[in-house]
């Protein structure tokens, strides 16, 4: 008798072969972003069994079984059964957005999906911060441990929304018995990002505070989504820091960029963009300021010692940002329309800000002398 044709055997063999084994995994924020690059990244992958995507709308990943609702809502719960792990991506750090409305839905959205995982009886989350919970101080080591304190202010844009959810993280296993926690902190995040810290190479002079010693780390989507995806099938877990391998100090980032620094006194820095968050006319808070001036870098040795190596260098990442932004015109953070920037002339219009704001802070301290 003779033997089948192969493909005729390969074929029975594919439809008797058992499902994936692997994990059920809920991905939150899955429409746009990293959620959706990690979601099309997990459906692919043989060690996942199935993708449960979470989002206020359907994203373009049709191997995602698809849920529509805001992560706020405590029914997530009812979506979360049958999953092994969720990684928790719904959070809106966007500039542009009312700050008191952002902190609203960062924490209530992450608080709701904690306990809606342990409730439903999800055995691992995977909540996603930044390295920037760490601060950005002059006395930082080079590069920092991952173990190192938290000393982030809620200064920057967003950073205090990410300190709230680094706190729920480390209470919700007492809170929640037998539910595991997973932190992953990437250096600043390029890919279709928009940032203060990637608007900052937007700018047609790079700001540098005088006396400071900048380092830059970054980290480009593609390698945070593998680290994600080593969080999720469990090679590794605790508090992790994912970026490229090593720091650009500030020289190196102007000669690779070609742009040149406008170096100003510390007070004049700090002092105009205090002024000029105030009153409206830039969405970053001087509080941002710092995340230029000081070092921030991390190790990222848990993800190492469990065999994660990042795809990219920090001077590929680098090119890639300035390719990202090239043609756009930002000064002091706010962007400029084409209009703005050729009548103004970007450079000039940065000093002028800048020197507006010294202006009416000294005429300030002249009158309270009189």
């Amino acid at each position: 008798m003779s033997s089948p044709d192969p493909q005729v055997r390969a074929a029975r063999n594919k439809s008797t072969s058992p499902p994936p084994r692997g994990p059920v995994v809920a991905v939150t924020g899955a429409a746009s972003g990293v959620g959706a690059l990690l979601t099309a990244r997990l459906a692919a992958s043989e060690e996942v069994k199935q993708v449960v995507a979470v989002d206020e709308r359907r994203g373009e990943c049709a191997e995602a079984e698809w849920h529509i609702l805001d992560v706020r809502d405590p029914a997530i719960a009812d979506r979360l059964r049958g999953a092994d792990v969720v990684v928790h991506l719904a959070l809106d750090l966007d500039l542009e957005t009312d700050a008191a409305a952002r902190t609203a839905y960062n924490v209530r959205g992450t608080q709701t999906v904690l306990t809606a995982a342990a409730a439903a009886g999800v055995h691992r989350v995977v909540l996603c911060t930044s390295t920037m919970v760490y601060g950005a101080l002059p006395d930082n080591e080079l590069p920092l441990s991952e173990d190192a304190e938290l000393r982030a202010t809620a200064e920057a844009t967003g950073v205090g929304d990410l300190l709230e959810i680094e706190r729920l993280a480390r209470r919700a296993p007492r809170a929640h018995p037998g539910l595991n926690v997973t932190v992953v902190r990437p250096a600043v995040l390029v890919g279709g990002t928009d940032t203060a810290l990637t608007r900052y190479f937007e700018s047609p002079r790079l700001l540098v505070v005088a006396g400071s010693r900048p380092a830059w780390q970054f980290c480009h989507v593609e390698d945070l989504c593998s680290a994600l995806e080593y969080a999720v099938l469990e090679k590794v877990d605790g508090e992790l820091a994912v970026g490229c391998d090593g720091w650009l100090e500030q020289e190196e980032v102007e000669e690779l960029s070609g742009i040149r620094r406008m170096e100003l006194p510390s007070a004049v820095a700090l002092g105009a963009a205090a002024r000029l968050h105030r009153i409206g006319l830039t969405p970053s808070p001087a509080g941002d300021l710092a995340y230029t001036m000081y070092p921030w870098v991390v190790s990222g040795s848990r993800l190492h010692d469990a065999g994660w190596r990042p795809s990219y260098t920090n001077e590929e990442v680098l090119a890639q940002l300035l390719e990202e932004v090239s043609g756009r015109h930002t000064v002091a953070g706010r962007r400029l329309g084409r209009k703005d920037a050729t009548a103004a002339g970007a450079a000039g219009a940065t000093v002028a800000l800048l020197g507006a704001a010294a202006v009416v802070r000294r005429a300030r301290k002249a009158r309270r002398r009189i």
